[in-house]
């Protein structure tokens, strides 16, 4: 016996016709895409939208839709002064971050690798 509400969305199609409206309304009225507003114009909330995203059947237009958000924003966050708040809605829905990636190869060549415990205090004792 199935447990829990039952989904809202049964059909991809008709899904779709109501993430196609929503972005034509944006659109229409100028304003941003954002998946708070993805959200509402499906009338399900983020928890229910990231459960859709790993249902095969919805996985793809889900994350087409939110691919489209992330454009938007993408896009703004080049042509915008103010670009804190795309900055800070990119990381926090699309993954983005700020971070450095050191890579180092090679070898690290100690010349006290091979010695002791007890030789490594002997070198010390003898700088002092």
């Amino acid at each position: 016996m199935p447990r829990g509400r039952p989904r809202a969305y049964t059909e991809v199609e008709i899904m779709q016709r109501k993430i196609d409206k929503y972005f034509k309304e944006c659109e229409e009225k100028c304003q941003p895409y954002t998946v708070t507003g993805l959200c509402i114009a499906l009338d399900i909330c983020r928890d229910t939208l990231s459960e859709y995203m790993k249902n095969e059947e919805f996985s793809d237009t889900i994350k087409k839709a939110k691919l489209k958000v992330e454009n938007y924003l993408e896009r703004h966050l080049i042509t915008d002064s103010s670009t804190t708040g795309i900055i800070f809605n990119l990381k926090n829905n699309f993954g983005w971050s700020d971070k450095q990636q050191i890579e180092h190869s090679g070898n690290v060549n100690n010349p006290f690798s091979e010695l002791s415990t007890e030789e490594l205090r002997q070198l010390i004792e003898n700088d002092k």
